[in-house]
């Protein structure tokens, strides 16, 4: 039973993660500063940022002015350049930028199968930054089993999560199946769809029933999957509303028919095989041909 916002996972090296967190992606400025700090006073213990994001300074400037210790708070980054060198100097930026010397979890941004297995000499520099203790856990994002599964014929290290997009209509049930097998903490950015989620009568007609919004819902029924979320909000309303999930639990028909609404549709990122030019082109003929998203 998922009881409060305290609530952890344990990492496959043991870290404690907690299972609900603040998401910063598109998130500028003084808005950054802001979010972080509401969130953390409203009780929110995990932050996460990327260097590719462009506001890792604001994050470690509201974690510095959050009145809460830096050692209680589990920070997420992120690298992006991929090569053993590049990602070394990304990650001395990064504790820079964020004004700590470590940070929590960092992942593998993107794999860049266009690069072959450039991922691979990423992986080999990201095991020396949790050698180094520059991260106390080491993960990736937007892989495919298939690349992990190479990280895993190469005798490295297993990532200890995969954080992927995911939301009621993009569910990749066989990738969450493969990460419980091989003890990976599956994790969900975009968790409310970009907001496409929101104008859905199905989840509508759950939330009444639930005395809940559509978010409350969603971000429910992704923890009690198991499934670490990460919301995104600037705004002071909506960062403690998102984290008013802990007072009900959804019921097994109702977690069923969210999970019947898998359509398998990327809403806010392309995916791994996939250029960005050709995602933003298949979006654009999908909502010319009356998609909602």
């Amino acid at each position: 039973m998922i009881k409060s916002i305290n609530d952890v996972v344990k990492l496959n090296n043991g870290i404690l993660m907690p299972q609900f967190g603040l998401g910063v992606w598109k998130a500028e400025g003084q808005d950054v500063v802001n979010a972080v700090k509401w969130a953390i006073e409203a009780g929110y213990r995990h932050i996460d940022t990327a260097a590719v994001y462009g506001n890792e300074k604001e994050v470690g400037q509201g974690l510095k002015e959050c009145g809460v210790s830096r050692h209680d708070i589990f920070v997420t980054s992120k690298v992006f350049k991929m090569g053993y060198r590049e990602t070394l100097d990304m990650m001395d930026q990064t504790l820079i930028d964020l004004q700590t010397d470590y940070v929590d979890l960092y992942l593998i941004h993107w794999p860049h199968p266009e690069l072959g297995e450039v991922y691979l000499d990423v992986w080999a520099a990201m095991e020396r930054i949790l050698k180094e203790g520059k991260a106390r856990a080491i993960g990736v994002a937007n892989f495919y089993s298939e690349y992990i599964e190479r990280i895993k014929e190469e005798g490295m290290t297993l990532p200890a999560v995969d954080q992927f997009e995911c939301h009621p209509y993009y569910q990749m049930p066989e990738l969450q199946q493969y990460c419980k097998d091989n003890g990976i903490q599956y994790e969900a950015y975009s968790p409310l769809g970009g907001g496409a989620i929101f104008g859905d009568e199905k989840l509508k007609a759950i939330a009444e029933k639930y005395n809940k919004d559509i978010a409350q819902i969603v971000l429910r029924w992704e923890m009690q999957k198991g499934i670490v979320v990460i919301p995104k909000s600037v705004k002071q309303h909506r960062i403690v509303s998102n984290m008013n999930v802990f007072d009900f639990e959804l019921s097994e028909e109702d977690s069923k028919a969210i999970d019947a609404m898998d359509i398998n549709t990327k809403v806010t990122c392309a995916r791994p095989d996939q250029l960005w030019p050709d995602f933003l082109k298949e979006k654009e003929e999908r909502m010319a041909n009356g998609a909602r998203f």
